[in-house]
């Protein structure tokens, strides 16, 4: 190629102009771009910075401003006199914040040379830490002690990151003493968690049992909140604001401590219920349930050595024998059958039955016996009930039928529930023929009639509706709720405001005078020269009292052979009821008492009566009480529970043991 071939090439690629044309082109098209892409970030400015202020102001305020919940002081518990029964106290637990504390491994370690650390602390720790950020603390141990809480400040500063804070715990002075009515508060579980609102926030522990659970709502309180500024990970800086919590109502409940430790000190290790009322209104005076536990033990959370020892005592501690123990009643319902056959014309007050030691049914060989081999003789209501003849009652349950006597038991409350402020109540049995069709598939049997005459049978009932219907004899019918707040007292300690008693039901009746025969009958067992409880409690007596005894079965005896108690393993022994009210004649205490296994309704469960109403009466009569009151117990733990057997009504051979 020539010289002048390849300038004349070269001039041809080189197009100047058209390349400058290009190059505008570009220059245009990426100014509109920028232009564009200006306007995009401009308009998405004026929509962040003007048209969305509000909302992304409150984002980064919130981003800022970490809201922390402050938990309201739980409300105290007092009895009816002021005396406490559950408060708030000071505990000091050690807490570790993981960010500050360096080597975890080696802190615990050394830590564990100078205070007690069960492995359940530390794995408890372990599986806080890992919910919590590192900058927040997590508690190791609760409850430190003196000796505890001074080793730890000679030795402060080995420890970074670890600190000994005081914190409100709840506190039960009383330990066991009437721990199945109070209850106790533990920590918040997963399952009540999902179902807690917002006002449970910073909360960890709430009411599980008794009064405690019952009135969660008026304990609580309302929470409280900070204002703290974080930082962008959130750690504290600052507190900005401050709403305080506020705290939970007190509670003054109808129970006299007092009269309380009384009964639980006569009852002793014994396993037993008793249920004090006052009949004009339902105020539950005492309520009993031994062996108790101490409820100090599940509030930062039993040990599985300790909670074991409980599950599997053979005592059942655990178990609310007042409210879910379900028994025979025995000859504690006589005088309401007495009733009933008055009020259904099939006795009148005069009738007299022949009594020999035993009873038979027309056409059958079966006998069903008396608790007296030799039997009463000729006998009347009155007497009857005063020396709990059980042909009488044979006699009386067939004339009546189980439906009447199902129909007449069930205005009083047998086999419902009361209705009492405490959760888990059982409701008991009273039997009729309809009952036994739905429940086993099969008819009804005249001699179930007769067992479930003495009480026995089929027939269960709590100690709680024992004490109810006895207040209500004591009423003349009138059935107040039985209840167990008394009264509310604000935060502060501002206004009181006193509960209404609420009447269940009004027993009618067709003859007013058939109520003064009952309790004339009733009075006779206690005072007459030959009531079973006469010997016990009526002869010292300086008060009128009316009651009855009772004996149930709990182990079935063969046709023909004789109970002999010493003899017979504790544990298969007869279960000991009373039932009372005094004075007489003007009511002020009602009661329901069972001891399991007790023997002798007279012997074992009448003085468990007299003791009580010695101290309540006492003071209201103006005279000595020749019963001394115990101390409170502190809570030692006597076993576990489990609601007490019932012999099957096949066992019971109509017989009850001297009553």
């Amino acid at each position: 190629m020539s010289l002048h071939d390849f300038h004349m090439t070269k001039t041809h690629l080189k197009d100047y102009f058209h390349e400058s044309g290009m190059f505008n082109a570009r220059v245009i098209v990426a100014i509109v771009v920028i232009l564009i892409l200006t306007g995009v970030v401009i308009a998405r400015l004026v929509f962040l910075q003007i048209i969305n202020h509000t909302h992304y102001t409150t984002l980064s305020q919130e981003n800022r401003v970490t809201l922390v919940p402050i938990s309201p002081p739980r409300g105290i518990i007092y009895d009816r006199n002021g005396i406490v029964l559950a408060q708030n106290s000071p505990s000091f637990s050690l807490e570790i914040t993981p960010d500050e504390a360096g080597d975890m491994e080696a802190t615990l370690r050394e830590l564990g040379e100078l205070i007690a650390l069960s492995e359940r602390d530390i794995k408890r720790f372990r599986r806080e830490i890992a919910q919590k950020r590192r900058f927040e603390a997590a508690p190791l141990r609760f409850n430190l002690t003196e000796e505890e809480m001074a080793r730890l400040a000679v030795n402060r500063y080995r420890f970074p990151g670890v600190e000994v804070v005081a914190r409100m715990t709840r506190e039960y002075p009383l330990g066991s003493l009437a721990v199945h009515a109070i209850g106790y508060v533990g920590r918040i579980n997963e399952a009540e968690l999902k179902k807690l609102d917002t006002n449970y926030s910073g909360t960890t522990h709430m009411g599980k049992l008794g009064v405690e659970k019952t009135y969660e709502d008026l304990l609580h309180g309302t929470v409280g909140v900070e204002q703290v500024e974080t930082t962008a990970r959130g750690r504290a800086l600052r507190v900005l604001g401050r709403t305080p919590p506020t705290a939970g109502k007190n509670l003054y409940l109808t129970i006299d401590i007092r009269l309380q430790a009384a009964i639980e000190g006569v009852l002793g290790d014994r396993r037993g219920a008793v249920v004090a009322i006052e009949p004009k209104t339902g105020e539950v005076l005492a309520f009993a349930s031994t062996p108790g536990y101490d409820p100090n033990l599940f509030v930062n959370g039993i040990s599985s050595e300790e909670y074991k020892a409980l599950q599997t005592s053979l005592d059942k501690p655990m178990i609310n024998r007042a409210l879910q123990g379900q028994y025979p009643p025995g000859s504690t319902v006589k005088p309401f059958y007495a009733l009933a056959g008055l009020e259904y014309n099939k006795v009148t007050a005069d009738d007299t039955v022949s009594c020999h030691g035993h009873f038979q049914l027309p056409g059958v060989a079966h006998q069903y016996r008396d608790w007296k081999k030799e039997g009463h003789g000729v006998i009347n209501l009155e007497h009857a009930v005063e020396q709990s003849c059980d042909v009488y009652f044979y006699t009386l349950a067939l004339k009546l039928g189980i439906d009447k006597m199902a129909e007449f038991m069930t205005r009083f409350g047998l086999g419902h529930k009361t209705g009492i402020d405490l959760p888990g109540e059982m409701a008991g049995v009273m039997p009729s023929s309809a009952w036994k069709r739905k429940t086993y598939k099969q008819p009804w049997y005249g001699g179930e009639t007769l067992i479930a005459g003495i009480g026995q049978g089929y027939v269960l009932t709590t100690p709680l509706q024992l004490a109810t219907i006895t207040a209500t004899m004591a009423n003349q019918g009138v059935q107040m709720k039985p209840h167990m707040l008394h009264a509310v007292q604000e935060p502060g300690g501002a206004t009181i405001t006193e509960q209404k008693p609420q009447m269940n039901v009004r027993v009618p009746v067709v003859n007013e005078e058939n109520w003064r025969t009952a309790v004339n009958a009733m009075v006779s067992v206690v005072h007459g020269g030959r009531g079973t409880a006469y010997s016990s409690i009526g002869r010292t007596a300086t008060y009128k009292i009316a009651g009855k005894t009772g004996t149930a079965q709990v182990a079935g005896i063969k046709q023909g052979a004789k109970y002999n108690e010493s003899q017979t393993p504790e544990r298969l022994r007869d279960h000991a009821l009373f039932v009372a009210f005094a004075p007489a004649e003007a009511p002020q205490i009602a009661m329901g008492i069972i001891v399991e296994n007790g023997g002798h309704g007279s012997s074992t469960a009448a003085p468990v009566a007299r003791v009580a109403m010695d101290y309540y009466l006492k003071d209201l009569l103006g005279q000595g009480s020749s019963a001394k009151t115990p101390e409170a117990k502190p809570g030692a733990i006597n076993g576990a529970g489990q609601t007490p057997a019932a012999a099957p009504p096949e066992a019971a051979q109509g017989v009850t043991q001297d009553e």
